[in-house]
């Protein structure tokens, strides 16, 4: 992972626990792929795909996370969910940070899809 990418799950995880989250792992990995960060809001999971840019002159980075990103998210987040001991309803969130000219922009995107 590049620096500017471990910043921004650092930012988002930092985001989320103010906003009253509980970080239950960071970079869960499977052989399907990874999610950024699992939390917990109280009785739902969170499953959230952090994207950080330096800026938005291409897009914005919330953008990247397309069809084929959202089959991996659901698939990693399927062998998650199997591994616990009950079941929790779930939810999709994408956290957008755009560092640029030393100012840090954050959007929260909550129910950002459905799988």
């Amino acid at each position: 992972m590049n620096t500017l990418g471990k910043e921004g799950e650092d930012i988002a995880a930092e985001f989320l626990k103010k906003k009253g989250l509980s970080i239950i792992r960071k970079n869960y990995r499977t052989v399907f792929g990874e999610i950024d960060i699992i939390a917990r809001d109280r009785d739902v999971i969170v499953f959230v795909e952090v994207k950080t840019r330096a800026d938005n002159a291409f897009a914005h980075p919330f953008e990247a996370v397309n069809k084929k990103k959202r089959e991996k998210i659901r698939k990693v987040a399927l062998c998650f969910m199997k591994g616990l001991k009950k079941e929790f309803p779930a939810r999709f969130d994408v956290l957008s940070i755009t560092k640029d000219r030393g100012e840090t922009r954050i959007n929260h995107i909550k129910d950002a899809f459905e799988v």
